[in-house]
């Protein structure tokens, strides 16, 4: 089985953490190859040459792209394990309208977050625990944002609590603090093996994201 699942992958990706977990929570065996995103392999530019980035699903030799589209795809043809997506059209549709929201904004804010420095990192910061508290409406007093269901909601928000400690730390809040909820239903997601098992130490992101920061931070300007 495991010839038949590539994926091209970045470990401290929060994209590539969400098709781990579909990955572990269906039980599949998969080859996991770690791309260098500096030096993009020949195979990832062939198989994803509209947005050049990852992850990458490679499925029987053909490719499928952008996370959310990949976790859809994963559902659909292993569908008989723990589905990802509800039953109910209604419930689809509202599942994957939150993911669409996470997507939309959390990675785009919270990169402002850990990135920007004075008005610009205040502003996101205020932005990016807005849309936390908007998330934690949402989740209510469910344990999942799906009910009692782990789904496609939590998978797509979830890799991002790797992610907290740098934010946390970058811009001087506490999670804890500011979205209890949503800490409350991490920990719970972290229970799951197929969650642990696929997010990074948040420490070890932290030193990631503050070695890209320098990096950017003496690039050229144009």
């Amino acid at each position: 089985m495991a010839e038949e699942v590539l994926l091209l992958d970045f470990w401290p990706s929060p994209f590539g953490m969400r098709v781990r977990i579909a990955l572990r929570e269906k039980g599949l065996e998969y080859e996991s190859w770690e791309e260098d995103l500096s030096n993009k392999s020949p195979l990832l530019l062939k198989m994803n040459p509209v947005h050049k980035q990852i992850p990458v699903l490679i499925h029987k030799g053909r490719p499928v792209c952008e996370s959310l589209v990949i976790l859809q795809y994963i559902d659909e043809v292993w569908p008989h394990v723990s589905p990802l997506l509800p039953t109910d059209p209604y419930q689809r549709a509202n599942a994957r309208f939150w993911a669409d929201y996470v997507d939309k904004k959390i990675y785009s804010t919270g990169r402002l977050v850990w990135g920007a420095t004075g008005d610009t990192q205040e502003a996101a910061k205020k932005e990016l625990i807005n849309c936390f508290e908007t998330l934690e409406g949402e989740l209510g007093d469910k344990a999942y944002f799906g009910g009692d269901k782990f789904g496609l909601v939590d998978m797509s928000l979830i890799p991002f609590y790797s992610w907290f400690y740098a934010l946390e730390t970058s811009a001087n809040f506490s999670m804890v603090e500011e979205c209890p909820k949503l800490v409350a239903w991490a920990k719970r997601c972290m229970q799951r093996e197929s969650v642990s098992k696929s997010l990074p130490d948040q420490y070890k992101v932290y030193d990631f994201l503050l070695e890209l920061r320098k990096k950017l931070q003496n690039q050229p300007h144009h």
